[in-house]
Parts: structure tokens; sequence; C-alpha cells
């Protein structure tokens, strides 16, 4: 029997009509997870021609990237804190579910949440299933050995009317992670380690499958900040292996298999892993042992570097130029020491509770620098429920940060949570595009604990240097 990769033995468990020269292969879907701001060209396609939801039980909804993060108790309320096409993608997504009998995870519940957190926080997220959303970072998901990749508006119409996908078989690139991490050094710091490394373009066409002895180290939070971030490489998808720490992760949450069908699914789970000798088109190594806290200095996140380094001056050419001149920074000097006026913390990257408690670590006892103004946004309602039975809101609260209710947020600037032109945000987030966070804003992606200390410092700064306070 020919040995199988991850990816592979989840494509060919899905595939209803093969590919050919002239057509893409036919996919099923498993979970369609949907939000407010990709959905309403698709279901308008389907009210005009008369076409109902095929499967509204493999349907997930919720809204997170228009909703505001101040407290909205009622409909009356979004006409106050948010902005008008903000609140009618919302009201138009509360009408679009209403009418397609699909189940929505709204105001009114406390499982809403940003929606690359809540499909795993349910349990709705599992091992060799096909996930896709209409949004790029649905790699998250593969962080339980999903194949998980985000689609465009018309295609989300596809999956909603047939349950099913045209899809061209992607490549794969196994990425080798071995070593232990230092102190200081986290899963962000291994994803925008190997985008510096590959480049934003280094993972295009494939399907990255992580694998090593420090990905098997990671818990399974961790494990979605890397595979979220796939699509920063230019992959299609990221997956991992399920094992044993994925299986405790599901285990008892309400849409995880009970009884007897928890044990077959377990059973089916461990059987996903690659196969020893499984063949990748490509591979490529990275030594973990020798990461540091990295930061991004320019306007894609492949330009990346650790904290204490100097811009590289090996790049050249207008693009190189013009990124500089717009994060008013210079080659052959470091970003450490450069004054913050904003630190976010939150995203589907960055948003869970074993961030927030790493933000706690650095926050306790300490203050927000005065010249900074810092926002944490949990990625739910329930880890900002989590959070506050830990006491990690009171914290954040005495240091000065400002604590919100769980939503996109400042990682896209389109819902009242924006940076100020020129301004200088370090971020927890995804993506540091020109205007990504408010037209002229300035963004420097970091980690949770290099995030943290850049908000008690005033200034970008080394989370190694700061103690952490448990």
């Amino acid at each position: 029997m020919t040995a199988k990769s991850l990816f592979e033995k989840v494509w060919q468990d899905h595939v209803v009509v093969p590919e050919t020269d002239d057509t893409p292969a036919v996919l099923y879907i498993d979970l369609h997870l949907i939000h407010e701001v990709t959905t309403p060209q698709a279901f308008n396609v389907l009210r005009e021609r008369g076409i109902r939801v095929r499967r509204p039980d493999l349907t997930l909804a919720t809204m997170d990237h228009s909703t505001p993060t101040v407290p909205v108790t009622s409909l009356k309320d979004l006409d106050v804190v948010a902005e008008g096409s903000a609140a009618r993608q919302i009201r138009q997504m509360i009408e679009n579910c209403r009418e397609f009998g699909i189940e929505l995870h709204g105001f009114d519940r406390d499982t809403r949440g940003i929606v690359h957190v809540i499909g795993p926080e349910l349990g709705a997220t599992q091992p060799g299933k096909t996930i896709v959303c209409g949004d790029s970072h649905s790699s998250t998901h593969g962080a339980f050995g999903a194949l998980a990749f985000g689609i465009g508006s018309t295609e989300v119409g596809h999956v909603l009317a047939t349950q099913c996908l045209l899809q061209r078989r992607p490549r794969t690139l196994a990425v080798n992670i071995n070593g232990q991490l230092a102190a200081g050094v986290t899963a962000k710091d291994i994803i925008l380690a190997l985008i510096a490394k590959i480049g934003v373009d280094g993972g295009t066409g494939h399907v990255i499958e992580y694998r090593g002895s420090t990905v098997a180290a990671l818990d399974m939070e961790q494990r979605m900040t890397i595979c979220n971030m796939s699509i920063e490489a230019g992959a299609r998808a990221g997956m991992m292996a399920p094992d044993e720490t994925t299986v405790e992760y599901l285990r008892g949450r309400p849409m995880a298999p009970q009884g007897a069908d928890w044990d077959a699914a377990v059973k089916r789970w461990l059987a996903l892993p690659s196969d020893p000798g499984a063949s990748f088109d490509r591979e490529v190594s990275l030594d973990a042992s020798a990461l540091e806290p990295m930061i991004t200095f320019g306007t894609n996140p492949g330009m990346a570097i650790p904290v204490t380094a100097a811009i590289p001056e090996r790049y050249s050419g207008p693009s190189f130029r013009k990124a500089m001149e717009y994060m008013q920074v210079e080659a052959g000097k470091p970003m450490l020491g450069k004054p913050v006026d904003l630190v976010f913390i939150g995203s589907c990257t960055n948003s869970r509770i074993t961030d927030l408690r790493q933000v706690a670590s650095v926050l306790r006892g300490r203050k927000v620098a005065d010249n900074v103004k810092m926002l944490i946004v949990p990625g739910s309602q329930a880890i900002k429920q989590q959070a506050e039975s830990e006491g990690l809101d009171e914290v954040f609260r005495a240091a000065g940060a400002d604590w919100r209710e769980s939503g996109c947020s400042m990682c896209l600037g389109m819902n009242g949570d924006t940076v100020p032109a020129g301004q200088l945000c370090v971020s927890t987030s995804n993506r540091n595009f020109e205007g990504r966070q408010g037209i002229g804003a300035r963004t420097v992606l970091a980690s949770p604990l290099t995030a943290a200390a850049a908000a008690v410092s005033g200034s970008i700064a080394d989370p190694r240097t700061l103690e952490t306070r448990q």
C-alpha cells in the first residue's frame, strides 16, 4: 500500500468527482463557517434563484468582522456604536440566517465570537473534516488535522447550495520544526520566523503540513496560531497531525461526538497522521531552539526579524524603499526602542485564553506606558467569561488597558476600532499591510508577550528583559 500524507488521506476521502485536465475535482464539505462580511452576495443569489441552503446543520454562523467591541444589548444599540455599513451587514446576517434556517451565534448567545475561535471551542472543528469559510484564515482549523481553507463569495454560494466545491488539488509542503523553544519564544515567533525564511509566496500552491518535535509539544491554541498564518506564507492551507493533545482538547465539547460515536471518532482521527515514507513535493526545516522573539518591520509578514536585530540592509528596490518610508524606519537600524502609540491584543491569531494569560503575566503589577493606548479583545464571549473568572480582566484594567467584548476588532479596522493615520501599533494579529488597521496606520506584528512588553515599556521591547508574574 502506498504511504499517504495527512493531506492525501483527507482529500481522497472527500472527492465526489475526481479532477481531470479540464475540470477541477468536486469536493464534499463537512463544515461551512459563515460570517456577515462575505455572505450577503451568496444569500442574494440563492434568494434570486429560489434555492434553499442544502445543509443548514453543517453551517455554523456568527458575526465578528463588523461587530463593535463595546457592549450591544439590542439591535437598537448598533445605530449608536456601529458605523452604518457595519450595522447593515450585521442586520442582513441576522435576517439571512432567519430566512434560510441557519442557527446564528449572535449578540444574544454566549457562544458568539470570531468564527475561527468558536469553531474549535464548540467542537465543530474536528480531525479529518473539510472546512471552508469566506475568510482566508480558515487555515486555523488545520491545527486539528482538518483540511481548511478560505473561499470567495461566489464559492460561499456554491457551498450553501450544494455542500460541495470545485477545487484543484494543491501540492504539498512539509515544514519540519524541531528543537525546544527558549523562554519568551512562542508559536507566533515560529510562524513569523518561517515566513521570514520562505517568504510570503513560499507556500503558494501548497498545503503545508507542520511536523516535528516542536509541533508535537505545542498545545492546541499554539498550533492554531501557526496554522492561522499559513495564508501569510502564501499557502492554501496548513495542517498538523491529530494526536492525544487534539483528542483531549475536543473531549466533552458541545459539538464533538459522544459515547460510542466518540470512541469511533478517536480511532478514526488517530489513523490520520501521515504514514511513514509519505512523500511531499517540497520540504523545509526550521530549528526552533535557535529562535528569538520576532517582530515585523515592513508592510508584509515576511519582513520580520528577531526583536534585537537591525533591519536588514540586503533588501533593495522601490517596494522595499516604499515600505521603509511608510513604516518610518531605516535599514541597518533596530526596531528595539522605537516608540509605539497603540498595542492591540486580539484577532483569530492570538486572542485565546493562553494568549491572554501571557499578556497578564507581563502586565501584572505594572502599568501601560503613558504614551500608549492598549486594547485587549478576547476571541469569543466564552474566552471573555473565562478570563474574567480567572481575574485577568482585573489585571488588564489595573494596568490601564481597555478590556472589550469579543470580535475581530482592530485586526482589520472595519468595526470602529482603528489605528489613527501615522500611529504605530504593535499587534498580535496576522497582517501588517498598508492601511490594514486604518488609513495610514503602521503595524508591527508580534507575539502576545512582545506586544505586552511594548505596552509597559512605551516602545518596542524584548519580552525576555521583563520578569513574568503568574
